[in-house]
C-alpha cells in the first residue's frame, strides 16, 4: 500500500501502517519488534484509568517501554471523565504524547462497566471524557466501533463527535460490538466516517495482508490502516504494508523478545508470554499443532529455549 506520515495534533508519525492496542499482547518487547519491521506506531495494551488512579502496580507495569521505543502511544480506558482526565495528567503518562482512548472493546467486564464499546450508546458521556482527556494537553486519539449492534450504528456521527470535542484522530474498528472480531468489515461506515471528519481517519478491521489494506484504503479512503491479529501471526506483516526491506528471522525475534522480557518481568511471566507468542509464530509451519502442544507444556525457559532450536533450526 501507498505510506505517507501522519499528523496527530502536531506530532507527525513516520507513516500510517499502526499496531493495534491488543490486551495481553502488546507489550514493550513485541511492540520493539512492531516497529522493527516498519509500524508507524504502535499502541499500549488498554490500560485502566482507575487502575492508575488506585496505584496498581500491574496496570503501570503495561506502560512499561523499551529503550529503543519512539513515539509509542498510550491507551487508557474508563468512564468517568475526572478520573480519564487525571489520568492523562497524571505522572505514569508523562512521557506519552498521544493517548488513544478506548471505545470499542467488546469483552463483556468492559462493557458491563459502562467503558469500551458501550460508550457508543453513551454519546454525551463519550464527549464529556475526549473533552476532559483533551484538556490535559495530550494528543487525543479515539478508537471506536461502528456501533454496538447492527441496528444501532453510529460512525459517523460518533465521529464527528470525536472531533467536536477535541480529537486529533480517530481509528474506526469496522465492525459493530456484537460482532466482536467476526465477518468482514463495513468499508461503508468507515468511509462515511472519513467524509464525516478532516482529522485523520484510521482504519482497523480485517487487515492481513498488502491487498486487504489496498481494499480497505480504496474502499473507504481513510487515512491509514491499523493492523491487529496478523501482527500476532507475523510482526513481518508491517514490512510488507510499508515495502521496508527487513528479511524475517522467527528465530532471533524470538529469541530477542525473551531477553528483552527477563530483566523485567522475571522468568515466570515471561514463560507464559512467550510460550503464547512462540504458538502463534508457528502458524503455517509443518507439524504446527505438535509444537503448539509441547510450547505450553514446556515448565521453564531452559525448555522453552530447546523446543525454539527445534522449530526453528539454523
Amino acid at each position: 500500500m501507498r505510506t505517507a506520515p501522519v499528523d496527530i495534533g502536531g506530532a507527525i508519525v513516520p507513516n500510517n501502517v499502526f499496531c493495534a492496542p491488543l490486551a495481553g499482547y502488546t507489550d514493550f518487547a513485541f511492540r520493539r519488534l512492531c516497529y522493527s519491521y516498519g509500524a508507524g506506531l504502535c499502541f499500549t495494551e488498554m490500560v485502566s484509568a482507575k487502575g492508575l488512579k488506585y496505584n496498581s502496580e500491574a496496570t503501570r507495569a503495561l506502560l512499561h517501554r523499551h529503550p529503543s521505543e519512539r513515539d509509542t502511544a498510550v491507551q487508557i480506558f474508563g468512564s468517568d471523565p475526572d478520573v480519564m482526565r487525571a489520568a492523562c495528567e497524571s505522572e505514569d503518562l508523562a512521557d506519552f504524547s498521544v493517548v488513544d482512548i478506548n471505545m470499542g472493546c467488546p469483552v463483556p467486564k468492559v462493557f458491563k462497566n459502562g467503558e469500551g464499546s458501550a460508550l457508543l450508546g453513551d454519546m454525551p458521556l463519550a464527549e464529556k471524557i475526549i473533552s476532559a482527556c483533551k484538556k490535559s494537553g495530550k494528543r487525543i486519539c479515539v478508537k471506536f466501533r461502528t456501533g454496538i449492534s447492527e441496528d444501532k450504528k453510529v460512525t459517523a456521527e460518533f465521529a464527528k463527535m470525536c472531533e467536536g470535542a477535541g480529537a486529533d484522530l480517530i481509528t474506526v474498528h469496522g465492525r459493530t460490538r456484537d460482532k466482536y472480531y467476526s465477518g468482514e468489515p463495513d468499508y461503508r461506515e468507515i468511509a462515511a466516517a472519513k467524509r464525516a471528519v478532516k482529522i485523520p481517519v484510521i482504519a482497523n478491521g480485517g487487515i492481513f495482508s498488502d491487498a486487504d489494506a489496498e481494499k480497505m484504503i480504496a474502499e473507504t479512503g481513510a487515512d491509514g490502516v491499523m493492523v491487529a491479529r496478523a501482527a500476532l501471526y507475523d510482526p513481518h506483516i508491517f514490512a510488507e504494508l510499508t515495502g521496508k526491506d527487513a528479511p524475517r528471522d522467527i528465530k532471533r525475534d524470538v529469541l530477542d523478545e525473551i531477553e528483552d522480557m527477563l530483566p523485567f518481568y522475571g522468568e515466570k511471566f515471561t514463560l507464559v508470554q512467550m510460550r503464547k507468542m512462540t504458538a502463534f509464530y508457528t502458524k503455517g509451519l509443518r507439524g504446527s499443532a505438535e509444537y503448539r502442544k509441547r510450547l505450553f507444556a514446556a515448565d521453564s525457559i531452559s525448555a522453552l529455549y530447546a523446543i525454539i532450536e527445534e522449530i526453528f533450526p539454523e
